[in-house]
């Protein structure tokens, strides 16, 4: 019996068109399929851009008016076996656009989630909001969040980008896909704790 693929939910909050922080969702997106492939697990990405539903955002945040789009936004990250989130850094945290809308999920509806997280900004200056800021919001959401996160500055993004990105791309993207694998096999367990662990320790 063929199983369905795995759903990969990538939400940016990047303001611009084009973004950069846009760019590296769906690199850490590409990434993470690839990574699943090479489990034998298919994938599919469903890209999440929050700057297309700001106004629905703001207008349940301010009068609980839940819009279709928003609605849909929410169901695809609830359901999807992973997700990665990625967002600018203002002031060392992430901005306010990205904040709201995780803020608007049930506290309940991430629990055990696998999560990737990444950032942009415009000096390297801003890496450690990834650890300071971002990393303990999902801790709160009591997700499964990767060890290793992905920053990219300004200057990273040449034409042949930074060697140092790309493998850092392709190292978390192998830890989330371990993570969505171990996740599975937990959820057909008896003993779930058990389970997640052997499969974070069979991926090393």
């Amino acid at each position: 019996m063929h199983r369905a693929p795995r759903t990969v939910a990538v939400v940016t909050a990047g303001l611009r068109q084009p973004s950069s922080t846009r760019r590296l969702a769906e690199l850490l997106g590409r990434a993470a399929v690839e990574a699943l492939a090479s489990r034998s697990e298919l994938a599919t990405v469903e890209i999440i851009e929050l700057r297309d539903i700001a106004h629905d955002l703001m207008d349940y945040l301010l009068t609980g008016s839940l819009s279709a789009e928003l609605r849909r936004a929410i169901d695809t990250v609830v359901a999807a076996d992973g997700v990665v989130a990625v967002t600018p850094i203002f002031s060392a945290s992430y901005n306010g656009l990205f904040k709201n809308f995780f803020d608007v999920l049930d506290p309940e509806s991430l629990v055990g989630k696998p999560v990737l997280i990444g950032a942009t900004a415009g000096t390297p200056r801003h890496s450690l909001a990834l650890d300071h800021a971002i990393r303990p919001l999902f801790t709160y959401l009591r997700t499964v969040v990767t060890p290793t996160a992905v920053f990219v500055a300004t200057e990273d993004w040449d034409e042949t980008r930074n060697q140092a990105i790309d493998d850092r791309i392709r190292r978390a993207a192998s830890e989330f896909a371990v993570f969505v694998a171990a996740k599975e096999r937990a959820e057909s367990s008896t003993d779930r704790e058990e389970a997640l662990l052997e499969g974070v320790l069979e991926g090393r």
